[in-house]
């Protein structure tokens, strides 16, 4: 069977600290890498372009209108979305090469290992946090809700596994952290909003004490010690956050169509 060709796309913004590790962990791999950036103000531009890949700007609209529209530029059908704040290890792009060499499924699935302040997180739904990140475009697409963007696949399509871990430099601070996630609650919020989702009083009072034993308790986030247990915490407040901003926007909604 001959080598499949891969295109390699991602897409960028201020990721002028990242994006060379990422592009060189590709190095031999990819046929094609594309980037995609939303008009960074940093040296994005300047670092992808000494790397030699393909750099287009496009308005940024949505995570998944994003993506999709890296898929659409991509010269490939087979493709293989990264962030720029990822890496392949060495057992990865092992397997990557040998998947390439012999493509038996129409999608493959990557287990992805974060990291919180310098520390590798196990534990809390972060690990395996498994995706579909290798895949034929003619059989998925790009979906889910903003900022959880997925690839969807055709009913009859077929995923298989891949060894070895897609690195993830997540987190260098407790803020980055915060604030990432705050940014991505009032996004889902929004999205919440328009697809008609209600959220009542019992739902800002139990769900994120829910969210937060979850994690910590059920997904063993205890067992990252001190650091589990702030990450555990934070999704606790943001789920809170989201829950009361939704209720928000369904009160403004209300009022506007009492005074229409």
């Amino acid at each position: 069977m001959q080598e499949v060709k891969i295109s390699v796309v991602i897409i960028t913004y201020n990721e002028e600290d990242h994006i060379g590790t990422c592009i060189d962990s590709l190095d031999g791999l990819a046929d094609e890498i594309v980037v995609v950036d939303s008009y960074s103000t940093d040296n994005t531009k300047n670092v992808c372009l000494t790397k030699g890949v393909k750099f287009v700007e496009h308005k940024f609209e949505g995570h998944i209108q994003q993506k999709g529209h890296a898929i659409d530029v991509a010269e490939h059908d087979h493709v293989f979305s990264i962030d720029a704040d990822e890496y392949l290890s060495e057992e990865l792009r092992q397997s990557i090469s040998e998947i390439k060499k012999d493509w038996k499924a129409d999608g493959y699935k990557l287990k992805r290992l974060s990291s919180y302040c310098g520390h590798w997180i196990k534990h809390g739904g972060w690990y395996p946090d498994s995706r579909i990140r290798i895949w034929d475009r003619k059989k998925g697409i790009w979906g889910g809700e903003n900022p959880h963007d997925i690839v969807v696949m055709d009913k009859t399509a077929s995923v298989k596994w891949v060894k070895g871990n897609l690195m993830h430099n997540a987190f260098s601070s407790f803020n980055s952290f915060l604030f990432r996630q705050l940014r991505y609650a009032e996004i889902s919020a929004n999205e919440a909003f328009k697809k008609n989702v209600k959220i009542g009083i019992l739902d800002v009072v139990f769900r994120p004490f829910f969210t937060f034993i979850t994690r910590y308790i059920y997904k063993l986030g205890i067992l990252d010690g001190y650091r589990g247990f702030v990450i555990c915490a934070v999704y606790g407040i943001v789920k809170f956050v989201k829950c009361c901003r939704v209720r928000e926007l369904q009160k403004a909604s209300k009022k506007k169509k009492t005074v229409s």
